[in-house]
């Protein structure tokens, strides 16, 4: 069993090893939304809250991997993503960083871990059509933020023990999603 603070503490020790996801310039691009222009937005700002999500993003899937890795050996072991969801949980419960794990193969492990607005479901068709991430710049009581989608492959065997749907799932295609909504500062 995996505990959140071996989830947590796994999250700093992996964090040395790799690089962040890379997008490509047309996908770094936010879409503004009705209420905010991205002219409105210092793009400076932009930039660094768009590699604070890489970061993170590139921490919590090394994470998950070595926690699968590690700590799950049959289908009774707490599931790395479940250990995701509840980091993600309590992230998105103790400050304005909103992060969350989201199915899209259409048979989510739990209800609640589906795409629930527009940006997300647009950003699981664009990440299913081949795209490295989504993102918009929104604009929440007042204050900007970026949304950003990154696709969660199927990147173990291990993976199927507790989603046997994804044994089909062909080679980098995302099975899920990690949806991100942090400020922009």
């Amino acid at each position: 069993s995996v505990s959140f603070v071996a989830f947590a503490a796994l999250a700093v020790v992996v964090l040395p090893f790799g690089s962040p996801s890379v997008t490509t310039a047309e996908e770094k691009k936010p879409t503004p939304t009705e209420e905010q222009s991205s002219a409105e937005t210092d793009q400076e700002a932009v930039e660094r809250t768009r590699k604070t999500v890489e970061s993170f993003d590139n921490i919590f899937k090394q994470t998950i991997v070595l926690i699968t890795e590690k700590y799950v050996h049959d289908d009774d072991d707490f599931a790395a993503g479940s250990a995701a969801v509840l980091l993600f949980k309590n992230i998105s419960e103790s400050g304005d960083n909103k992060i969350r794990l989201i199915d899209a193969t259409g048979d989510p492990y739990e209800p609640e871990n589906v795409a629930k607005d527009d940006f997300e479901k647009q950003g699981i068709k664009k990440l299913k059509a081949g795209a490295e991430s989504h993102e918009q710049v929104i604009t929440k009581d007042g204050k900007p933020y970026l949304r950003a989608l990154t696709p969660v492959p199927v990147v173990m065997q291990k993976c199927v023990m507790c989603h046997p749907h994804y044994a089909d799932a062909k080679k980098g295609e995302p099975i899920g999603a990690i949806s991100y909504t942090l400020p922009i500062e």
